[in-house]
């Protein structure tokens, strides 16, 4: 059993975003919640119950998830920045974590969460 087992997902795509609770439930991992915009990821977190992330860098409305990645960050909760775009997307304080790249494969999803814990 996966050690980094429930998984906040941050995702404004409804598709996308349940495309990947599906490889969470294949990948034998339980969705801690599921978010699509700052507000309610923070929401999530600080409910807690959550071992890791996987975050959409660019939300609805212009939205990032730098904030959410800084609280996770803060409680060395282990992320991954989600991205269609170029690496100078990320934000200079997160260009150390993990990316996994669109569009999403469940072998991508797998090593990316295997590699944060």
């Amino acid at each position: 059993m996966p050690t980094l087992r429930r998984v906040l997902i941050v995702e404004d795509e409804p598709l996308i975003a349940m495309m990947l609770e599906d490889f969470l439930d294949v990948l034998d991992r339980e969705v801690a919640g599921t978010a699509d915009d700052v507000a309610g990821a923070l929401a999530l977190i600080e409910a807690g119950g959550i071992d890791a992330a996987i975050l959409d860098v660019n939300l609805r409305g212009g939205e990032q998830s730098w904030p959410i990645a800084a609280k996770l960050a803060e409680l060395g909760i282990p992320f991954i920045l989600a991205t269609g775009g170029a690496g100078d997307s990320i934000a200079e304080p997160f260009r150390d974590r993990p990316i996994l790249s669109k569009p999403f494969t469940m072998d991508g999803v797998e090593k990316a969460l295997d590699g944060l814990g």
